[in-house]
């Protein structure tokens, strides 16, 4: 652990030093890790107790103690809009974004592994395949159905109790469900949980949660831990996190143990809620439950996402706790490491694994292959990915997923035709999303379009296959193609969602037309009344801050408020790069940061002192 907080720069060397317990003796926070710099406080000493357990408290953060009370925008975003949204079409209909499986059962396996934004609902169908690529999901999170999950082959035929439910119009899911035990139909256990698992397989949270229900009311199965623990996760994705929590006063003090509120904890973590994972947290240390590796994890994973400053405190936490790190931690740390261009960092990260004897998997190479490309660092790239190659030792296709678009990243063509040959004669529908991503990186359009083609005649159609062709399109600014796709997919009666969206909103603004893809975002939010992805309002606020363009770059800081999402250190980052491109101040932004509880790294402080509106300089004081 004191090599995963030395993996990089320490503060010492540009002059700040803290103290920490006595156990530790003198500790360096890593710089890297963005922790709290100059403008908001001078460094204060760590106290014996390093993290704070009191509710709502997390962190005995490094900055200081000070209580910042809300403050309001610099200027008064959403005043106007962009101007454009009569001019578009409306081919839209509802649906949400893919969201991983919220389990706290660890001994099974799932394989979405996407990298950043988590919203509610799915924009994939039915028939996408369920492919086990032996890596877990970013919340270390399995199916909550996991007794009989690893004795179902993944390619049986659904169960008749699962048809049934499948059968239910809308939600009526309890009158089908009495109907058909009416007909003399037996449930078992086996059943039951085949058939949840099959639900949550295609993100059928709404009916999986009325079968749970129905299956309680009914008398039709006793509950266990398990079965409460699956009602949480379900209400928790169905009706939010407040609901979630009053619901655990319904479950029998016995069952009201760790999995129930580790199971409330990640998914506070998908919502990207800090403050309410900070208190589960506190609660669950309350209570009496020890520090695991999970709960710290889960925070690891949150922190990465929303500021990487934190991350130093959950592992001195973690030091101080005698929690060993898991291979899931790991692959977070590299992760973060691998998004803040820390590549020796990132390497530190890879030595402290080996020295304790864990070997990188698939899916930890696969991510340092990805922060090497995208660094810059192809020979070593290179390498990772013929090592990946070299663990894939029982002859299993599934790493072509992996590999076709790092090589394709790495414009290695002969390696991408290599590959795609292998699964060219009878490919699965993820090797042929891979392929096509590969192709466009390597902008062999008709080479992507043929696949594509391929894909929709051969599978049912879905978002995701349109939208990773939209995503080539965008990516190589045909935007006369990308157009021709939307609407083809609209007249095939393919539903559009959030994912769609960002590729479309990426579309324009890789062609320069980034009104047009806020008008757009504004219309189909509108429509649809779906909340679209975080990336794809940061996509709109990036170019707005290039153009120095302080009222918009607020509108989208506005409207992602709106949409729910809390406040995360890129957003400031962007938000205050549009002030300084602007020449202009920044009013009450560092209290505005203080109280959504966000902390500047030396970069953003230096930023920060640009835009205050009240700095001092050499003519400002011959002046005063």
């Amino acid at each position: 652990m004191w090599a995963l907080r030395r993996a990089s720069t320490p503060l010492r060397n540009l002059g700040y030093r803290v103290r920490t317990s006595r156990v530790f003796g003198k500790l360096e926070v890593p710089y890297s890790w963005e922790g709290n710099v100059a403008g908001f406080g001078t460094i204060a000493a760590l106290s014996d107790r390093c993290i704070s357990f009191e509710r709502n408290n997390l962190v005995t953060w490094l900055s200081s103690g000070i209580y910042i009370s809300s403050h309001g925008l610099s200027s008064h975003a959403g005043a106007e809009k962009s101007g454009e949204e009569d001019d578009m079409e409306d081919v839209f209909a509802e649906l949400d974004e893919t969201l991983p499986s919220t389990s706290p059962f660890e001994d099974s396996k799932a394989a979405n592994n996407d990298e950043e934004e988590l919203t509610s609902g799915s924009e994939i169908d039915d028939d996408d395949e369920d492919v086990d690529d032996g890596t877990q999901n970013e919340l270390d999170l399995p199916e909550v159905e996991t007794d009989l999950a690893e004795k179902i082959p993944k390619k049986s035929a659904p169960s008749a109790l699962f048809k049934a439910i499948l059968s239910a119009s809308g939600l009526f899911v309890p009158s089908v469900l009495d109907k058909w035990v009416s007909e003399g139909n037996e449930i078992s256990r086996a059943d039951i949980s085949l058939a949840m698992l099959n639900l949550r397989r295609r993100r059928m949270f709404e009916k999986a949660l009325q079968f749970s229900e129905w299956l309680e009311s009914s008398g039709q199965l006793d509950f266990i831990e398990r079965d409460y623990v699956s009602r949480l996760d379900l209400i928790a994705k169905v009706q939010g996190l407040h609901k979630a929590e009053s619901y655990i006063a319904n479950i029998p003090k016995s069952f009201q143990g760790e999995l129930i509120y580790r199971t409330l904890l990640a998914n506070c973590v998908v919502a990207n809620n800090v403050k309410k994972a900070e208190e589960i947290f506190n609660k669950m240390k309350d209570l009496g439950f020890p520090i695991t590796t999970f709960a710290c994890s889960q925070l690891l994973l949150l922190y990465k996402r929303v500021n990487k400053g934190k991350i130093a405190d959950v592992l001195l936490l973690m030091e101080r706790e005698n929690v060993k790190p898991s291979m899931f931690s790991y692959k977070i740390l590299i992760d973060a490491k691998g998004l803040s261009n820390d590549m020796i960092g990132m390497e530190q990260v890879v030595d402290t694994m080996k020295a304790e004897g864990i070997e990188l998997d698939v899916s930890a190479l696969s991510k340092l292959a990805k922060h090497y490309a995208s660094g810059g660092l192809k020979d070593k790239a290179k390498v990772i990915l013929k090592e990946i190659e070299d663990v894939n030792t029982k002859g299993s296709r599934w790493p072509c997923r992996i590999l076709l678009p790092l090589y394709g990243e790495l414009q290695m063509e002969d390696e991408v035709r290599r590959l795609w040959k292998i699964c060219e004669s009878n490919p699965s529908i993820g090797e042929c999303m891979a392929a096509i991503v590969a192709w466009g990186k390597l902008k062999n359009i008709p080479e992507a379009e043929k696949i594509f083609d391929r894909v929709v005649k051969t599978w049912k159609q879905s978002p995701k296959q349109y939208s990773t062709m939209l995503k080539v399109y965008a990516d190589n600014k045909m935007l006369v193609k990308g157009k021709e796709l939307v609407k083809q997919m609209a007249d095939n009666g393919c539903r559009i969602g959030p994912l769609t969206w960002n590729a479309i909103v990426k579309l324009y603004v890789e062609v320069g037309e980034v009104e047009k893809a806020d008008s757009f975002l504004v219309k189909a939010v509108q429509k649809n009344q779906a909340k679209p992805l975080f990336t794809s309002y940061m996509i709109i606020m990036d170019q707005y801050a290039r153009k120095g363009d302080v009222h918009n770059a607020e509108k989208i800081f506005y409207r992602m408020r709106l949409s729910g999402y809390v406040a995360r250190f890129n957003q400031y980052q962007t938000l205050i790069q549009a002030y300084v491109n602007a020449k202009a101040p920044a009013y009450g932004m560092k209290e505005r940061m203080k109280a959504d509880n966000i902390f500047p790294n030396k970069a953003l402080a230096g930023k920060l002192a640009q835009v205050d509106a009240f700095r001092k300089t050499a003519v400002s004081d011959l002046l005063d």
